[in-house]
C-alpha cells in the first residue's frame, strides 16, 4: 500500500512537470532575452518615483519579462537596487508572476480560461491592493535600510550593462544577444532546478497521501458561504507557502486542490502566493535585510487574501466560476501525442540548444559569481 501511494506521488509530479516543461522553458527564454537586451538603467530612470505612471510601466515591463518568481525576484532586486521606487519594485514582482502569457495559457488549458481572466485581472487587482497598503504604512526608514543591504550584495546582471546607449532592436541583432540569452537560461535553470523538482515532489506526496476527507475538511466544506470565502483565501497561500513551487509549476497542484473542494478564490490565493514561498522569503531577506522581509511579508499576505476574496465574489456574482475536474489526478497522469507532448518537443530543443550554447560560451567569473547569489548561495560566491 504504501508503496502503491509512493508510486502514485512521483507519477503525479512527474505529470505535473511534463504538463508544465514547455511553459517553464519558455519562461526562462523571455526572461533571458529581457535581461540581455533591456537596459537596466533606463528602466531605472522609468521607475524612480512611487507615481501611477511608473506603477503602470513597471507592471508592463514585468508582463514581457519572467514567468517563475525566483527570477522575477531577481530582478526585481536589480530595478531597487539601480534607483527605482519600491512600490514599482514590488509591482513588478507581481505582474511578472501573474500577468504572463505562459502562465494564462497553461491555466487555460488544464483549469479553464475563466481562471486564466481571473489570474490576469487578478494581478492587476493584486497591484492596486498592495500600492494602498504601502502607501498607507510606507516605512520609508525601512526602505532606506533596505537599499543600504542590497548594496552589499554585489554582483551585475549578465547583459545588462555592455549593451548600453544601444536600441532594443539593435541589440537583438548583435551575435552576442543569442549568447547572452543562453548564458542567462542557464543561469536561471541551475537556479531553479532543486526548487522546482523540491517543489513537484511535495505536491504530488501531498495529491497521493492527503485523503479528500482530509482536504474537504481543510477547506471548510460544509461550512457558511462567508466563512468558507475568507477560511480558503487565507488556507490557499499556507499551502502554497509549504509547497514552494514557482508561479508555472504550482498550477497543476492548484487544479488538484480545486478538484478536492478548495473555493474558486482559495486556488486563487494558492496560484498568487507563489511570491511567499520559503525559499523566496528566504531571497528577500538575503537581499533586503530580515525586517523588510518581513514587511514584505506582511504586505503580501495581506494583498492576496483581499484581491482572492475580491475576485471569488465578482466571479461569483458573474456565474463565472466553472466545475473542477474530478478526473485531474488521472487526466495529469495520462501521457498523450495532445498539444503538451509537441508543446515540450519544440520548447525541450529550444531549451537543449540555449543549454549547448552557454556551454559553448561560458561566463565570466564574475557573472557566476553574481548569479550564486542570486540563487540564495551568497557566501560561496564569496570564497571566490
Amino acid at each position: 500500500m504504501l508503496l502503491a501511494k509512493i508510486g502514485e506521488a512521483l507519477m503525479l509530479a512527474a505529470g505535473m512537470a511534463w504538463q508544465v516543461g514547455w511553459s517553464l522553458i519558455l519562461g526562462f527564454t523571455l526572461s533571458g532575452l529581457v535581461q540581455a537586451v533591456v537596459s537596466k538603467a533606463r528602466m531605472q530612470q522609468l521607475l524612480g518615483r512611487d507615481g501611477v505612471r511608473e506603477i503602470a510601466l513597471a507592471t508592463g515591463f514585468g508582463a514581457v519579462s519572467s514567468s517563475c518568481s525566483y527570477a522575477s525576484a531577481a530582478m526585481s532586486k536589480t530595478l531597487f537596487k539601480k534607483g527605482a521606487a519600491f512600490i514599482p519594485s514590488l509591482a513588478f514582482l507581481f505582474s511578472s508572476t501573474n500577468l504572463v502569457l505562459e502562465l494564462g495559457v497553461i491555466l487555460w488549458l488544464l483549469m479553464g480560461w475563466q481562471f486564466t481572466v481571473a489570474e490576469w485581472v487578478g494581478g492587476l487587482v493584486l497591484i492596486a491592493i498592495m500600492t494602498v497598503l504601502v502607501k498607507l504604512t510606507y516605512p520609508k526608514a525601512l526602505v532606506e535600510e533596505a537599499r543600504q543591504h542590497v548594496e552589499q550584495t554585489g554582483g551585475h546582471e549578465h547583459g545588462s550593462t555592455e549593451s548600453e546607449g544601444r536600441g532594443v532592436l539593435e541589440r537583438l541583432r548583435d551575435p552576442g544577444t543569442r549568447v547572452a540569452v543562453a548564458q542567462n537560461f542557464a543561469m536561471d535553470f541551475s537556479m531553479l532546478w532543486k526548487d522546482l523538482l523540491g517543489g513537484f515532489l511535495i505536491a504530488g506526496a501531498l495529491a497521493a497521501f492527503v485523503p479528500d476527507g482530509a482536504w474537504k475538511a481543510l477547506f471548510l466544506n460544509g461550512a457558511a458561504p462567508g466563512v468558507q470565502l475568507v477560511g480558503n483565501a487565507i488556507v490557499g497561500p499556507v499551502i502554497a507557502i509549504l509547497t514552494f513551487v514557482c508561479s508555472i509549476g504550482n498550477v497543476p497542484m492548484a487544479a488538484i486542490l480545486w478538484a478536492s473542494g478548495i473555493s474558486f478564490g482559495g486556488v486563487l490565493a494558492f496560484l498568487y502566493a507563489d511570491l511567499i514561498v520559503l525559499p523566496l522569503l528566504d531571497i528577500y531577506r538575503k537581499y533586503y535585510g530580515a525586517r523588510m522581509m518581513l514587511y514584505i511579508f506582511g504586505v503580501f499576505f495581506t494583498t492576496m487574501v483581499l484581491s482572492a476574496i475580491v475576485m471569488d465574489g465578482a466571479f461569483s456574482a458573474l456565474h463565472m466560476v466553472p466545475k473542477p475536474n474530478p478526473n485531474i489526478r488521472h487526466d495529469l497522469t495520462l501521457f498523450a501525442f495532445n498539444y503538451t507532448f509537441w508543446l515540450n518537443v519544440v520548447f525541450g530543443a529550444l531549451g537543449l540548444y540555449l543549454w549547448w550554447l552557454s556551454a559553448k560560451n561560458p561566463m565570466d567569473h564574475g557573472c557566476a559569481a553574481s548569479h550564486d547569489m542570486a540563487s540564495h548561495a551568497e557566501g560561496h560566491a564569496h570564497q571566490h
